[in-house]
């Protein structure tokens, strides 16, 4: 019996190191195949765990322009052979779960501490790109993968949610071909009673030599009001990149079709102002609340993080009844100014140089392909989300290197559906990012013969 795809591209272009799965109507019990192109080149093939009975599943990564046809040919023995393939790497991070070498990146996805400092995030930790040795994480102080509203907002008193949680990591799939990651955790209570108790998962997809990656969220089902609009079941991803003091690792934004956008963060600038109202006019007299009062003696120097974390719940820096007043206040205040007609909306067709507007933050609108990159080398990282997010909040602050990508609106609201699926190239595509971007949402075709 032939054993054969067929791998048809509804696009032109090359693809490189493209995840194939597929299934064959047969029982077939090792663990690797080697499969045959067109050609009479070898594919290594890994088989999956789950599938329906009488069939079998396969995972291969594919380079090819236009149409490939695959034949099933015999089991691979890996201690015979030297194969390609991921390889697991030893760790950098005390929470390090798995640092992989995928063949095009080199990365590390962490459990978490929950210290609440920013050594403490999950997700992926660490990024370096193979290609050119270039680390979009060095510091380990920021992470790709977190996700934030509606439950680490100002309405719930609870910020940044990767260092005041765990996960728990369980791996699903582990091959030379694919890994795949699956996190659990649960989100600390903050103040609103309809948020509380709730899970979440992420699952995680790593393959051999592809220049992407692919992730999902679940959260247990929630509504809630965040902005004054309600939000059920949506969510804000965030990934986090550092270049150090002065450099950005992207310094422009694009979103596929055109940007349409609001520069300027006026909640920013609020929750300052009650950052430093509150060091000088708190009457907290806790010993955690002067430890604070230290750090942020000099806000202009003070770490972002801190900012958040003195009025975060789970650090207790405040008494319940202050946060919830001082809160409050800079909601009001933010909700005002994120609506005054002064902050016009800028639709253009060109990338935004960020760093060159207030805040050097923008607020794109709806989107499902959007990029940051660096406008000198050609670095860029490109996102598709299955479904458009309603809105983003992008972030290029040059004087300390910080860049971000999130899928939440202004005053923290969140606007990515749960269980989209996200996937996230990286590389010198900034002259052709929006072909990539196709290539991420449309993927080719799989027919068995």
């Amino acid at each position: 019996m032939t054993l054969a795809v067929t791998i048809t591209d509804p696009l032109a272009g090359r693809r490189d190191h493209e995840p194939i799965v597929f299934s064959v109507t047969a029982d077939l019990p090792h663990a690797l195949w080697w499969a045959r192109d067109d050609a009479g080149n070898r594919v290594l093939c890994q088989r999956l765990t789950q599938a329906k009975p009488g069939e079998t599943r396969f995972v291969a990564t594919i380079s090819f322009v236009g149409r490939l046809r695959l034949t099933m040919n015999e089991p691979c023995d890996p201690a015979s052979v030297d194969i390609s393939g991921l390889k697991v790497l030893e760790g950098r991070e005390a929470d390090c779960f798995v640092r992989l070498d995928t063949g095009a990146f080199d990365l590390e996805l962490c459990s978490g501490t929950a210290r609440g400092l920013g050594s403490s995030k999950w997700g992926v930790r660490h990024f370096r790109s193979l290609l050119d040795d270039f680390e979009l994480l060095p510091s380990g102080n920021n992470a790709m993968g977190g996700f934030y509203g509606p439950f680490f907002t100002p309405e719930n008193g609870l910020i940044n949610p990767p260092e005041h949680t765990t996960v728990n990591i369980e791996t699903l799939e582990c091959g030379p071909v694919l890994h795949h990651y699956r996190m659990h955790g649960t989100i600390p209570d903050g103040l609103l009673d309809e948020l509380k108790g709730k899970r979440f998962s992420i699952d995680w997809v790593f393959t051999y030599g592809t220049p992407f990656f692919q992730r999902r969220y679940w959260v247990d089902p929630f509504q809630t009001v965040i902005n004054g609009r309600s939000v059920a079941n949506k969510i804000t991803v965030g990934d986090e990149f550092e270049g150090g003091n002065g450099k950005l690792v992207f310094d422009r934004f694009a979103a596929y079709g055109g940007t349409r956008y609001r520069a300027g963060d006026p909640y920013a600038g609020e929750l300052v102002a009650m950052v430093a109202d509150t060091v000088t006019n708190s009457p907290s007299q806790s010993r955690k609340f002067e430890e604070f009062r230290s750090h942020l003696s000099d806000i202009e120097s003070a770490h972002w993080d801190l900012y958040w974390r003195l009025f975060c719940k789970w650090e207790g820096v405040l008494g319940e009844n202050e946060l919830r007043d001082r809160l409050a206040r800079v909601r009001a205040a933010a909700h005002v100014k994120a609506d005054l007609t002064d902050r016009r909306w800028v639709l253009t067709d060109q990338p935004v140089d960020v760093s060159a507007v207030e805040h050097e933050t923008i607020f794109p609108g709806p989107a499902d392909k959007t990029v940051e990159f660096d406008e000198a080398t050609g670095r860029a990282m490109i996102w598709w989300t299955s479904e458009p997010s309603g809105a983003f909040q992008i972030v290029q602050r040059r004087q300390s290197g910080w860049v971000n990508w999130g899928s939440n609106g202004e005053n923290e609201c969140p606007e990515l559906p749960v269980g989209v699926q996200i996937k996230t190239a990286y590389g010198y595509f900034a002259d052709r990012w929006q072909a990539v971007a196709d290539q991420l949402e449309i993927a080719p075709i799989v027919r068995a013969e």
